[in-house]
């Protein structure tokens, strides 16, 4: 039913995100770091940095809003892929591999009314961190080194802002486009994954299922969830993440470059020499910040979302409220 798809979808989300936002925070850091000050060298340089600086619970900074955000986004992701499976196999044949791919489009579509602004005010909480940072680095350094006729410099003193601030000013200062500002480049992220993963996932859940009305079994709807790892090549070998990132960054280091777009931000990511003689494919020649920590934050996120999905927790709790009788 339709309520116990949203209820699993929204439970994946918040067992997943509880586990892996402290890596989906070095991820944002890590993809944000231009050529200003490099604060963080891997993914265990900016956790160990990152509870040094702003204490265990500074790795959780922003999660209160993907705790928030992301039942409707699961919820929205998983029941439209469901929805569009449904409608696209009305006939009663087999799904094809073309269809398939159609209602994973559908579902990567749905889910950015959501995911967008989710993101753009969970990146600014989780940057907020690293810009903080590098402002007391760069005062400690003038300190040590100040320059011939200048006073002392003030200690940086980070103010900070919640969530609801920043959707405030969003809203006073450029309505609700401001919460969807890259909207593009995450369409550019999500919808060619959508394409990938969900007909990957499926036509490998049915491999473990001996009886195609029965479930298959704990362990293949796990390890068929984690079949992210195949599937993302285009976010792990492309920039699409990098660039979702960097374009809905509101506050920026020092010497780190703004842009106006996403061929802007693709020029900033990728040598514009290179993009001229490789064309698309050098997407996948450049180094991107953080990959392999965003293939550590989905490949559980999904394998959970699909196990709990698999499992049918919501049908289970659903079952346990009193029927009304007729």
């Amino acid at each position: 039913s339709l309520p116990a798809k949203l209820i699993n979808g929204g439970i994946a989300g918040l067992i997943g995100v509880t586990c892996v936002f402290p890596i989906d925070l070095a991820k944002t850091r890590l993809q944000n770091q231009q050529n200003g000050q490099r604060l963080y060298s891997s993914m265990s340089d900016c956790l160990i940095k990152t509870i040094r600086s702003e204490g265990y619970f500074g790795m959780y900074r922003g999660a209160a809003v993907n705790l928030t955000l992301v039942t409707p986004e699961k919820a929205i992701k998983l029941a439209a892929n469901d929805f569009f499976r449904h409608h696209l196999s009305k006939d009663g044949k087999k799904l094809t591999l073309l269809r398939e791919m159609l209602a994973g489009c559908g579902a990567g579509t749905c889910q950015v009314i959501v995911t967008t602004p989710m993101e753009m005010l969970k990146i600014q909480l989780q940057d907020a961190g690293r810009i903080a940072a590098q402002k007391k680095l760069m005062a400690a350094q003038a300190q040590l080194s100040p320059s011939p006729g200048a006073g002392a410099a003030e200690p940086a003193v980070e103010t900070r802002t919640t969530a609801t601030q920043i959707t405030r000013e969003l809203l006073r200062s450029k309505g609700i486009a401001g919460l969807y500002k890259g909207l593009g480049a995450t369409l550019l992220r999500d919808v060619p994954f959508s394409i990938v993963y969900f007909p990957l996932f499926a036509n490998l859940n049915k491999l473990g299922q001996k009886d195609p009305n029965v479930k298959a079994p704990f362990y293949v709807s796990f390890l068929s969830g984690l079949c992210y790892i195949p599937s993302a090549h285009h976010c792990l070998l492309s920039c699409s993440p990098v660039i979702k990132t960097r374009l809905q960054s509101l506050q920026r280091g020092v010497n780190e470059d703004t842009y106006s777009g996403i061929l802007d931000c693709t020029n900033g990511v990728v040598p514009p020499q290179l993009l001229l003689s490789e064309g698309p494919t050098a997407l996948s020649l450049v180094p991107i910040p953080g990959a392999y920590c965003r293939a550590l934050v989905i490949a559980p996120l999904f394998g959970i979302a699909q196990v709990v999905y698999f499992i049918g927790i919501a049908e289970f709790l659903l079952d346990m409220l009193p029927k009304h009788r007729a």
